[in-house]
Formats: C-alpha cells, structure tokens, sequence
C-alpha cells in the first residue's frame, strides 16, 4: 500500500469515490506547488497531509479565480464559487471533489470552518488589488487577504487554542512571503499591469515602472530589491517564532518553510534588479538539505508517499 493510501486511510477517507476526490486534490496541488507539496509529503503525518492538501487546493482555487479575466468577470466568478461552498459546508453535501473533499476536511478538523468564513469574506478584496501607494497599504492588503488565505493551511497546523501568538507568527511569514513573492514576482506582475512594490518604496529609490518593465539595472533597482528583500527576511525571522508554538507534527514542516522562503529572499538579493526579467528559486541542493534537516527533527517514523 503506498504512503499517500495508508495517510488517506488514517485520515479516515475510507470511502471510494472519496478518496478519489482526494486523488484530484493532491494531483492538482503537486503539480502547481510542488515544492511545498513535497516537504508537506516528506515532513507531514499522513493522517494529516491529505487535510492540508485539501486546504491548499481552496487556497489555488481561490486564487486562479481572483486573478483570471476582467473584474467583472472575477468577481462574478468569486461570487458563485462563495455561493456553491457555504452551500457545500451548510448541507454537508459537495457537487464536484474539491467541495466533496472539504466538506469531509471540515468535519474532521472543525476549526477550519470559521478560518474558511474568515478567508470567504475577505479575499474579495483581491478583487481591488492593483499596486499599492505605500507601506500601509500593503500591510493593509496582508491582513485583508494574505493571512487569511494562509490561515486555511495556517489552522490545521497550528495549537489547538491559541492565545494569539501563533497567529501573530503566521502574519510574520505570511508578510515576507507576500513580499518576497511581489519583488520575485515583478515581471510577471507588470505583464499583468500591476505591481506590488508599494509606489512610495519606488520614489525612494528614484525608481520608475519604466525602469522595471524594462528589466534596466539601475543603481536605484539594486537598491529597491535590496531594501526589499530585506524587509522580507526580518518578518521571516520573525517567523521562526512558529517553531515553539505548535505541536511537534508540525513543528518540522513549518521550520522548513520558514528557511526555504530564507533561501529564496537569498536568491533575489543575489540576482539584485536582474529580477526585474524573471523570478528566480533557491537552490535544489540547498532546499533539499532543509527538508533533510527538518526531516530528521520528526517524531516517529516520516510519512512518504
């Protein structure tokens, strides 16, 4: 039996077609987050890895339809995927896998229900996302969608209460991943007309759109990733704080995360306003010796798949 059948077994996804829609899930999952998806698999009990992928595969979702087509278009989207999950979660019952499989995720880890009623009144304001004139405005946007998107994966790893300390840790990552995404993310970004750099760090550096659209390596390019980039790593840092506030399942998968999203703020320092022409990842070696170092800090014996 392989590892990801005996995880839906101790998950308790016995039946079928269930486990099929499971299957859905985590194909979709490893395909677009393969990196996560594989420290998840190599650093996660198996009873709680199919949970998690579920929880991501919303999380996607979510995101893909936010993001594709005009507003109108997404946010009649938005509006009619929020419409078919309350109703999934209010019957018990899920027309396609994705709803299927959350609704069982639900059941069994009843605290994602009010982390899910957080992320669907909020993410709409991913709708509203076009730049940002300054840091507040970020900051803003973190708590409004970035935390509560992450707080889907966020609960199920967590303390069973929390004080508020664990979440105060999970903002801290969330907030130099986001960043960390929008500086690695700038070509992209301005393909699709937006930038998530806020406009007031650019004016500090004497840094137009231009100059990024342009991938030019200007002094002041240098020096905006650099700032960037920094910023980024001390909310990381900060992050590592996640370490003594949940249980020992999730503790090497959440340290993982931390240092690889470490290794990738190292990468963008390093490619400096090359950036600008294309997103770069951390080394496959250095990444693998995170995971292994995590790996060895598991209780008991490591779920593969």
């Amino acid at each position: 039996m392989s590892g990801w059948k005996r995880g839906l077994d101790a998950a308790g996804v016995l039946e079928p077609g269930l486990r099929r829609d499971y299957g859905v899930q985590r194909e979709l999952v490893a395909r677009f987050r393969r990196t996560s998806y594989l420290a998840a698999r190599a650093l996660l009990p198996g009873a709680l890895l199919p949970h998690v992928v579920v929880a991501t595969a919303v999380m996607h979702h979510g995101d893909n339809l936010l993001d594709t087509g005009s507003r109108a278009q997404r946010a009649e989207a938005w509006a009619v995927w929020e419409r078919r999950v309350r109703a999934a979660l209010e019957t018990g019952r899920g027309d396609d896998p994705l709803l299927r499989a959350l609704v069982h995720t639900v059941a069994a880890h009843p605290r994602l229900r009010a982390a899910l009623d957080e992320y669907l009144d909020r993410a709409p304001a991913e709708l509203e996302f076009a730049g940002f004139a300054g840091e507040d405005d970020y900051q803003i946007y973190v708590d409004a969608y970035s935390l509560p998107a992450f707080m889907l994966v966020g609960c199920l790893l967590g303390p069973d209460a929390d004080d508020g300390r664990y979440r105060a840790a999970c903002r801290a990552f969330i907030d130099g991943s986001q960043r960390l995404d929008f500086v690695n993310d700038i070509a992209e970004d301005l393909a699709e007309g937006r930038l998530g750099i806020p406009d007031g760090a650019l004016e500090r550096f004497s840094v137009k759109r231009e100059d990024l659209a342009a991938g030019r390596a200007v002094p002041g390019v240098r020096e905006l990733v650099r700032d960037q980039v920094g910023l980024a790593e001390a909310a990381l840092r900060q992050a590592r704080a996640v370490s003594g506030l949940v249980p020992a399942t999730s503790r090497p998968l959440l340290e993982a995360l931390v240092e690889v999203e470490l290794l990738t703020a190292a990468a963008v320092r390093s490619r400096g306003a090359q950036v600008s022409r294309g997103s770069v990842s951390p080394s496959p070696v250095a990444a693998l010796k995170v995971l292994l170092r995590a790996r060895r800090k598991m209780p008991g014996k490591g779920f593969r798949s």
